[in-house]
């Protein structure tokens, strides 16, 4: 009986990936802020994001993540503890979604090299509940760009040129219904930015996604803040 129920959930989950139309470009809508409170080594830092299949109408993902942040004195590194809600969506007419809780620990490292070029590694490892799952875990490696083009700083009134590359790794090999490669995805991103002051940026741009069974286009609208309150 087991084995039947496995095997059913691998039809689905394959029928459900296979109905992807990897032509056809999406878009997702993100909101990103963090927060250092005054005179402390805490701070606070997340994202809103709705992902759509296809622009606006066919959901893909709806995650909300939000944790707590320690940056040790002269370290320049600031890690994070949160947590994630996400409710994923199917590709075309079919309206069933699922839901993940997730717990993730983060180290993100920012580098300056000469004056234009805003280096970023993140790494992030995270401890994910899946809806009608086995519980799992994913290590992830991002490695953002940021190139200023009328300006040294990325402050009011500068344009910048934006990649990142992450790349993400299974940590087990099935979740309970079907079995996983190692390699989980990769995202690749080049985008433009602007920063509306110094604390504000505005960012546009297109990222290709790829997992073990569909590749697909993105473009990503997305709005970054530090919050001083």
């Amino acid at each position: 009986m087991k084995i039947y129920l496995i095997l059913i959930g691998f039809f689905l989950c394959f029928n459900s990936s296979a109905q992807v139309e990897e032509s056809k470009l999406g878009a997702w809508y993100m909101y990103f802020y963090n927060h250092q409170f005054k005179d402390s080594q805490w701070g606070i830092q997340g994202d809103f994001q709705y992902r759509d299949w296809q622009g606006l109408g066919d959901m893909e993902q709806l995650m909300l993540r939000s944790g707590l942040t320690f940056t040790p004195k002269d370290s320049g590194v600031m890690f994070t503890l949160g947590y994630a809600n996400i409710t994923t969506g199917q590709f075309g007419e079919n309206d069933d979604t699922f839901g993940e809780n997730r717990i993730y620990q983060e180290a993100l490292i920012p580098q300056k090299i000469a004056k234009r070029f805003f280096l970023t590694h993140r790494f992030r490892y995270e401890q994910r509940w899946v809806e009608n799952q086995d519980f799992r875990t994913r290590l992830r490696y991002n490695l953002f760009l940021n190139i200023t083009l009328n300006g040294t700083e990325l402050k009011k009134g500068v344009f910048y040129a934006a990649f990142y590359n992450e790349l993400f790794m299974n940590g087990e090999r099935s979740n309970g219904v079907s079995d996983l490669e190692l390699f989980d995805r990769n995202r690749t991103y080049f985008g433009l930015g602007y920063a509306l002051s110094s604390s504000s940026r505005i960012q546009v741009g297109w990222m290709r996604q790829e997992t073990e069974n569909w590749t697909k286009g993105q473009l990503q609208f997305s709005l970054h803040q530090n919050l001083n309150f």
